[in-house]
């Protein structure tokens, strides 16, 4: 069975379901356009970046209806999403395909290098530069808006009823997994830290888009990795609950904590239909995240079953690192990214339709090593998710 449903999962091609009114191509793709400095992005986009024309060509390639864009700088102009927009994704890049024109975008702030005005590495100071400056803000970054997030579509976006939870409070949310040092039983934070903190290490975003299958619901978000901390495991603590929101989102009801940014309170609607989207942070099964809050999510009531997207490119690169003795338990065609000689491949970028579509065909865009595609396929370290829907 699971060699079938692989065989299901890699039958489709990128370029064979043109834009079509009965279908919708969803995606997400973490592009790893960011810069450690302040309008970084935009200066790299002003220029020639074969980076952002690799990035440019995958997408002409996929050719999504509705895409999140991890790791997407945000300032508040919007300039590098304009610049994006019209110097790369307008221009028909090498190893891309015809030019590509989104209507529609949707962007805001991030809690990613966001001062918070406390001490919540621990060490003693507040603030600083470089890490320690980046290790005190609401999330892990160097400026504002580092690592955002850019959802593109090809139809109207409401963005009057769009709900963003950037400032809901980590101790909001009911049995919250709050960091505990070991061997003390004391909580990483005192209470006057705890009750301030997001969170959000970017945002969550519910970005409803009016398409001609009807209203669904972008629910866009980017959890912090569950690395790059502690014995307390704070990151993979946040990581997990980051998770949990949406899964108490899909859980509806009308949950006095779950406020968004406009002090609107609840989960999703019961006959909403959505598409979950982003890099997750999360492997069900390798890495050092607290896996049942991805299994949690994919196994959700309201979350469609369907064959787990895969390439060939993550089968060959899987099966070269176990070669060398980084044996991973997932499916090795299953992996969406490449993380490096110590971490090696894993699942990390989901996209998950809600029951109320049909699944047509999925993929991840990671060729062969061998074909012309590959080419274009390394402008990140992750590699872009599509599922086609009617």
């Amino acid at each position: 069975m699971t060699l079938l449903l692989a065989a299901c999962s890699t039958s489709a091609n990128t370029a064979s379901m043109p834009s079509s009114a009965d279908h919708l191509r969803l995606a997400t793709y973490n592009t790893s356009l960011y810069s450690d400095e302040e309008g970084g992005l935009i200066r790299e986009l002003q220029g020639d970046s074969a980076h952002a024309r690799k990035i440019a060509a995958v997408l002409q390639q996929a050719r999504p209806d509705l895409v999140l864009l991890n790791e997407f700088d945000f300032d508040p102009a919007h300039r590098a999403a304009e610049l994006f927009q019209q110097r790369y994704l307008e221009v028909a890049q090498p190893g891309g395909g015809e030019p590509l024109h989104y209507p529609y975008r949707y962007l805001a702030p991030v809690n990613t290098g966001v001062p918070s005005g406390l001490d919540l590495d621990n060490n003693g100071s507040v603030g600083g530069t470089g890490r320690e400056r980046g290790n005190d803000a609401w999330g892990y970054g160097l400026h504002p808006g580092q690592y955002g997030m850019l959802v593109l579509s090809r139809y109207p976006i409401d963005e009057k009823h769009v709900r963003s939870f950037q400032l809901l409070k980590w101790s909001a949310m009911p049995g919250a997994l709050r960091p505990i040092e070991p061997g003390t039983g004391k909580s990483f934070w005192p209470d006057a830290v705890w009750s301030q903190l997001r969170l959000s290490s970017k945002s969550h975003w519910d970005v409803p888009v009016e398409t001609p299958l009807g209203t669904v619901h972008v629910l866009a978000s980017h959890p912090t990795p569950p690395v790059f901390d502690g014995k307390e495991k704070r990151n993979a603590a946040r990581n997990h609950d980051e998770l949990r929101l949406w899964k108490d989102y899909l859980d509806g009801g009308n949950d006095a904590w779950l406020c968004d940014d406009q002090g609107r309170c609840g989960g999703l609607a019961a006959d909403a239909r959505f598409v979950i989207v982003g890099d997750m942070n999360n492997d069900p099964v390798d890495g050092d995240g607290r896996h049942d809050a991805i299994l949690e999510l994919l196994e959700h009531p309201r979350v469609l079953r369907y064959p787990t997207p895969s390439s060939e490119g993550a089968r060959e690169t899987s099966l070269a690192y176990a070669e060398k003795g980084l044996v991973r338990r997932g499916a090795p065609q299953h992996a969406t990214g490449d993380f490096g000689p110590r971490s090696g491949t894993m699942r990390l970028d989901y996209v998950l339709p809600s029951t109320g579509f049909s699944y047509i065909g999925s993929g991840v865009f990671w060729p062969a090593n061998a074909s012309p595609e590959a080419k274009i396929a390394d402008g990140s370290d992750h590699h872009l998710v599509w599922v086609d829907v009617r």
